[in-house]
């Protein structure tokens, strides 16, 4: 049970629910991640923005971002965005067995060389940021990543971290 009523679309005020509207047009529900955020319609705003432009928008696939946000949100230990992930693998045609490839053992999973680069440089700067050292990054660029594929692949654990934590302290289940 959530520490906090989370919004429902019937008690929404206006601004809510236009935002609402465009999230469930993306995603066929308003997950309640966003429900706990439209306490602060702002911030709502600002993190609904933030998901379209940087899960939906970009040169990386969706299913390595979709990787990123489930490896991060594992590391983490948060159990609403590893069920909000597998899920999106799942939609965007991932199999279970796959995505237990990625959970397990990433070498095995279906990835470019630097897709897994990315990755894993991604979950490194979520577990331990100031220890990603300059020969890492110059690794991954050596895949054949640029530097906007490296921003965006860090810009998917950003926001994942940050979503890890405030589900987790308001405990908000998926609902």
């Amino acid at each position: 049970m959530s520490r906090i009523s989370l919004v429902s679309p019937e008690k929404a005020s206006p601004e809510v629910e236009t935002i609402y509207a465009e999230i469930s047009q993306a995603f066929g529900k308003i997950p309640n991640l966003f429900k706990a955020y439209a306490h602060h319609p702002p911030l709502l705003e600002a993190n609904w923005h933030k998901v379209k432009r940087v899960m939906m928008e970009g040169v990386l696939a969706r299913k390595t971002k979709e990787a990123i946000a489930l490896l991060v949100s594992q590391d983490n230990g948060c159990t609403y965005c590893v069920a909000a992930h597998t899920g999106a693998l799942k939609m965007v045609g991932v199999s279970d067995d796959e995505i237990g490839r990625i959970s397990a053992d990433l070498d095995q999973a279906d990835f470019s060389v630097k897709e897994r680069a990315l990755i894993r440089l991604a979950r490194k700067a979520n577990a331990a940021a100031h220890e990603v050292t300059a020969a890492e990054v110059d690794a991954v660029r050596q895949t054949g990543a640029g530097d906007a594929e490296i921003v965006e692949a860090l810009g998917v654990m950003e926001v994942f971290t940050a979503f890890n934590k405030f589900l987790d302290v308001l405990d908000v289940d998926l609902g």
